[in-house]
């Protein structure tokens, strides 16, 4: 406890950093889930894909291991390229995984638990597709951001690195609210979460919806991963394992099925976690979130915003 209440601002922002990440990988399983009323065991391996597609992309323009970008504008420029590439990265992985895994499960209407499983197999397929090509040991991003403390919160230093992760989870998370809640698409996407036989009468495309739902998910996720690779610098074939579950906690814990609510469950899991371990050692850093996410079920089952998306307002 003393440890806490002596680095309580540290850790909070250190949280709010971690639970950004979180929040963004959360917000591909709350989209799946509210569409589908599916729980995409693969998205962890979406994000996985995700940070590779960001690591190849900065070894592609001449960046390694030991690289160090000074100049700002070149590190603009490079994590541009970066973010796009773990974006389509992660985006079209989705949808592929949408159209070989789910699609021909869904023409045979087939019951939920088969795809239960098909998204296990297909998660663990590729990951271990990605440790045959890769091999099992880290990879090291190039220092493209060089953490540099920018002001005090209280008495904890805060880095241009906490400052870009917060600010760019914050900003996609707008972008995605408001897309949902005012163009035509976003408004399929939610009537095909509502009703999707009356949305169909509607002439709403429900496959192509569908698709779209996997695609958003999976360019967050690819914001995830170079928000990732930027804050630890590491990547290996099951990089998302561990953080999966972390999201997927997060999307129950707010609410699955609302996109605020993911936003809001990452954070506060990633408050909890460093809190939690901060009082019992960080080895239970792990037990702390899921034993977080038991009680608040417990006494909120629909998690701290349970409201579905096909009811969110417009």
């Amino acid at each position: 406890m003393d440890f806490l209440l002596k680095n309580f601002w540290e850790l909070t922002v250190t949280g709010l950093t971690q639970g950004s990440i979180y929040a963004l990988v959360a917000l591909g399983y709350t989209l799946v889930y509210g569409v589908l009323r599916l729980i995409n065991f693969a998205h962890s391996e979406v994000f996985m894909v995700g940070t590779f597609g960001a690591l190849f992309a900065l070894e592609g323009m001449g960046l390694n291991a030991n690289s160090d970008v000074t100049s700002a504008s070149a590190a603009i420029g490079y994590l541009i390229v970066a973010a796009l590439a773990a974006a389509a990265a992660s985006g079209v992985t989705a949808v592929i995984v949408e159209r070989v895994a789910y699609r021909p499960l869904r023409r045979r209407n087939a019951p939920t638990l088969v795809f239960l499983i098909t998204a296990i197999g297909a998660s663990l397929a590729m990951s271990e597709g990605f440790a045959i090509w890769r091999g099992r040991d880290n990879e090291a991003f190039p220092t493209v951001i060089d953490p540099k403390t920018q002001f005090k919160f209280f008495d904890a230093s805060v880095s241009n690195l906490d400052i870009l992760i917060f600010l760019t989870a914050i900003v996609m998370m707008f972008s995605l609210d408001t897309f949902m809640r005012r163009t035509r698409l976003g408004r399929g996407v939610r009537a095909v979460a509502q009703d999707p036989d009356s949305a169909a009468l509607m002439g709403v495309n429900k496959n192509r919806v569908i698709s779209l739902t996997f695609l958003l998910g999976g360019i967050m996720a690819g914001g995830a991963a170079i928000l990732y690779g930027l804050r630890f610098g590491v990547t290996k074939y099951d990089v998302g394992f561990l953080l999966g579950v972390k999201a997927f906690t997060a999307a129950v814990l707010g609410g699955i099925g609302n996109l605020r609510g993911a936003l809001i469950g990452g954070l506060a899991l990633g408050l909890v976690e460093n809190y939690g371990s901060a009082i019992v050692g960080s080895q239970w850093r792990d037990v702390v979130a899921y034993v977080t996410l038991v009680v608040v079920l417990m006494f909120r089952p629909t998690g701290i915003l349970g409201e579905s998306l096909g009811k969110a307002r417009a």
